[in-house]
């Protein structure tokens, strides 16, 4: 397995968007399934430690999913929309059932950098810059960088 560069996580000064991308030794058509198979999604989400379970998961152009994350018997809820789901582009909307009324519209698409490699995009579009900041001090690139280095280790050893 090589060694790829953490996330770079940005935050938009104008609009309340926080920006993702990274790049993985993998074809764009490999980080599709990834994200939209759900037996291969709950295998790299999120960070080290946590244990997730689909309750619902439709991967198709308006459908809708739904997961419950576990954390050391601590659960957490996840639900959203698929708007468009293509093989190189996703756009949905991402719920923390925590926080109901804070629905984000996300969008990811990739990037084909030719020899194997693909560049992920990813952008979250959320209601306020207070709701993005909150989002930045939650400690999420954790959670983005250690789920996206297990992803690495899925793709290394041929499961996607």
């Amino acid at each position: 397995m090589s060694t790829i560069a953490a996330a770079v996580i940005e935050a938009d000064q104008n609009v309340p968007i926080i920006r993702i991308t990274r790049d993985f030794t993998a074809t764009p058509e490999q980080l599709f399934r990834a994200h939209t198979d759900p037996a291969l999604f709950v295998r790299w989400v999120g960070p080290n430690g946590l244990r997730t379970r689909i309750e619902h998961w439709d991967a198709r152009t308006g459908g809708s999913w739904r997961y419950v994350a576990d954390h050391d018997g601590n659960e957490f809820g996840f639900h959203g929309s698929f708007h468009e789901v293509r093989t190189d582009r996703i756009v949905q909307t991402f719920t923390f059932e925590g926080e109901p009324d804070g629905v984000a519209l996300e969008t990811l698409w990739f990037e084909d950098l030719g020899d194997g490699r693909t560049r992920l995009h990813a952008q979250s579009l959320v209601d306020s810059f207070d709701s993005r900041d909150a989002w930045l001090r939650s400690g999420m690139e954790i959670g983005v960088n250690e789920g996206y280095t297990k992803l690495d280790i899925l793709l290394s050893a041929g499961g996607v």
